[in-house]
């Protein structure tokens, strides 16, 4: 892969998977506000924000027939740490173990991004490299849906369609609350 997962996006794995997982009386978020099909989250100590929405559509597949699958949270979310320099991050929760050697495909109108598992942080997220999550954003904005599809360490196909209504005010509320 030839980079790093930084430590913002692994501590906010923890964050997101406590706040929607079966662990969320362990630890509440406040959610702040909620934007069409994306809600904005804040942690207080340390300040994270966040945004999250789950998909709108999700289809699985294997050897080339739609088949039916069990998946826990399924979410996309975009992270600004300030403590870190963190000013957005895109990540991907599956779901599922991903498939360690392949990388995540997203594609939002005629853009297209890999993002990639690291078990060491998390066998269900994928993240793009640094450098390509500014265009993630960038493209967020002006695009209508989000097309994710992942495969599972099982070699199970899933298309996961994310609607982009709202993103825009969401992640901008978010790096209001977290400057």
């Amino acid at each position: 892969m030839g980079w790093i997962i930084p430590r913002g996006v692994a501590f906010t794995a923890m964050l997101v998977g406590l706040s929607f997982g079966a662990a969320a009386q362990a630890q509440e978020l406040e959610m702040v506000e909620a934007v069409t099909d994306w809600s904005v989250y804040v942690d207080e100590n340390p300040k994270v924000c966040f945004i999250v929405s789950q998909p709108t559509k999700s289809v699985a597949s294997r050897g080339g027939q739609t088949v039916t699958v069990s998946r826990s949270e399924i979410r996309f979310h975009i992270s600004v740490i300030p403590g870190q320099g963190v000013a957005g991050e895109p990540s991907f929760l599956a779901g599922y173990p991903l498939k360690p050697d392949g990388a995540v495909k997203m594609v939002i109108g005629s853009d297209k991004f890999d993002l990639f598992p690291d078990a060491s942080v998390n066998d269900e997220y994928a993240w793009p490299t640094p450098t390509d999550d500014a265009g993630i954003i960038t493209a967020m904005r002006k695009g209508s849906d989000a097309v994710v599809t992942g495969v599972s360490s099982r070699g199970t196909t899933t298309v996961d369609t994310f609607s982009l209504r709202g993103f825009t005010a969401a992640v901008e509320k978010a790096m209001e609350l977290c400057k």
